[in-house]
């Protein structure tokens, strides 16, 4: 029996060949009972991280006069081992992802339940039954070294199978609307043309309705605002998409406080996502050097930035930590790359900056474990069989989201150096790059692959309890600004670790008095831009030889 497992480890049988046309049925029903209602039949391709809050969003909305739902909303899953489990678990109006969003599940309850706008289903002939099919369906960018952004390629392959069955499922009327982040030019040259064959094979002479219009989705507390409540730019490949994204986005999203940007072409909108994130990546990328320079020439940098803030024109300078992590930042450059060769057709190379940014922020982390050595050094040791201990196991403060983290990195290259490592992350039960490492995010696709000794990392578990991950260890890497470590006291965290450790602060953790006390008890601290470390160290030094003459 084929089964799909959750998260939980709850098992779904996958559907059978006869269940199919069951289920198709069950849809149509629903569909022409809703129509009737006046609503509109909303398709949502993909029940990922970005669909499911989506689909939910769309069905939560209401008509501005009538306060009535506007929509009907039917979630499509592929019937995957490794995702089929989201489709009866949506079902059942509980939530297929996780958030710290609190407004998340109750919402998703509440479209299930009570409003009943919201199914979910396994069958690509969903497809038939929509009036606007959003697509949430996932493109990655494969990179194939560490550090050589250049090496590696856009994956689009789900992309295009997606829109070759759109082609043959979809009535002409019904608009495409593509959501995904995607390499410039998808929407006009890989969607069109392959939805135009479907329909040219169906006998359809009108023109496929496509737009595009990226999410902006943000992980927190804030997931669904930043779904809801928040700035959009979308363009259509012609003037009826256009007018039709624009309407229907005007009626879900909340346009009168975040007005929507409406671009002439669907490469503009698609470009758009990429240059945003491309420059947020290289602003954090470009801290890295002054990160070095700082740790070299004695000069705290979170000090530095902190007064560059100062002035309004800089206020958005960060602090990069160790690495910069989550899904877009570290991959979207690539899909620019890959576009301009691949798709646009171009073979000079312009892009300098953005590759190189990618590259500085995947590898960053590699430094972090080497602090990690060089403070256990300081105190005699070796990283060869002693303990480490990771705290944050998340790309960002206050997320449970360990995509791309840079404390995955930290944890492989200590764990290639001979370190038994444990992690503690107050938001993350199970970190799957892990956990499932062999087929996780897919087959092939892990960071294992650049660095040896990480077989047995597939029995890594989280360890929930903070005193239990400190107990023991040798090293602890504070990795991530949770705010459940910002307080932490240094004698009540040497007092849990049963003696004298060395700290590594990947992001500004510390102030001075904090660095200050874990000298005094022995410790060994260094951390990322912050050269002044060795100042105090001497501080504590000579008060200590005062004490002792």
């Amino acid at each position: 029996m084929d089964v799909s497992v959750s998260p939980e480890g709850e098992k779904f049988e996958l559907p059978k060949e006869e269940d199919y046309a069951r289920e198709y049925e069950r849809l149509r029903s629903i569909a022409k009972e809703e129509r009737e209602k006046g609503r509109e039949i909303v398709v949502v391709m993909g029940l990922g991280f970005v669909g499911a809050v989506m689909a939910a969003v769309v069905a939560d909305t209401v008509d501005p006069g009538s306060g009535k739902p506007s929509k009907y909303v039917i979630g499509m899953q592929r019937p995957s081992p490794r995702s089929f489990w989201k489709i009866p678990l949506l079902n059942r109006g509980l939530s297929p992802v996780k958030a710290e969003d609190p407004e998340v599940a109750p919402m998703i309850e509440r479209c299930v339940k009570d409003k009943k706008t919201l199914t979910a289903t396994y069958t690509y002939d969903a497809l038939k039954l929509a009036d606007l099919l959003i697509v949430d369906v996932q493109c990655d960018f494969l990179k194939q070294e560490l550090g050589n952004l250049r090496s590696g390629h856009a994956d689009i392959s789900a992309l295009e199978t997606s829109f070759k069955v759109i082609g043959e499922k979809i009535r002409p009327e019904c608009l495409v609307l593509i959501e995904t982040t995607v390499p410039p030019g998808t929407t006009e040259y890989v969607a069109y043309p392959l939805i135009k064959k479907g329909f040219k094979k169906r006998g359809i002479k009108e023109e496929p309705l496509i737009a595009h219009s990226f999410e902006r989705v943000m992980p927190g507390r804030e997931y669904v605002k930043s779904v809801r409540d928040f700035w959009r730019v979308c363009s259509g490949i012609n003037e009826e998409s256009t007018e039709k994204v624009t309407r229907f986005l005007s009626e879900v999203i909340n346009v009168d406080q975040y007005p929507l940007t409406v671009l002439e072409r669907p490469i503009e909108s698609e470009t758009c996502k990429i240059v945003e994130n491309s420059y947020r990546a290289t602003i954090l990328a470009f801290l890295n050097e002054w990160s070095l320079f700082a740790e070299t020439n004695g000069v705290d940098l979170i000090k530095v930035v902190n007064a560059i803030k100062m002035r309004p024109t800089h206020s958005n300078i960060i602090f990069p930590g160790p690495g910069i992590g989550g899904y877009c930042l570290p991959k979207d450059g690539g899909l620019g790359l890959w576009a301009y060769r691949h798709l646009l057709g171009f073979d000079n190379e312009i892009f300098r900056i953005t590759p190189e940014a990618i590259n500085i922020n995947d590898t960053r982390a590699l430094h972090a474990a080497q602090l990690v050595r060089d403070a256990m050094r300081n105190m005699g040791r070796i990283v060869a069989a002693s303990q480490i201990t990771v705290l944050g196991a998340s790309y960002r403060e206050g997320v449970g989201d360990t995509r791309y983290s840079g404390s995955e990195i930290i944890v492989r290259k200590l764990t290639e150096m001979g370190a038994e490592v444990k992690a503690h992350d107050p938001y993350v039960e199970h970190w799957w790059e892990l956990e499932k490492q062999d087929t996780y995010p897919a087959a092939g696709t892990s960071w294992k692959r650049f660095f040896r000794n990480q077989e047995h990392l597939s029995e890594f578990r989280m360890t929930h309890d903070l005193a239990d991950a400190l107990k023991d260890s040798d090293a602890i890497v504070f990795a991530v600004r949770h705010s459940e470590y910002l307080n932490l006291d240094p004698d009540e965290v040497v007092k849990m670790a049963g003696d004298r450790v060395a700290i590594v602060d990947c992001f500004g953790i510390f102030e001075d008095w904090k660095i200050e006390r874990y000298f005094e008890l022995g410790c060994e601290v260094k951390g990322l831009g912050r050269g002044h470390i060795n100042r105090i160290k001497d501080r504590v030094r000579k008060r200590k030889l005062g004490e002792e003459s």
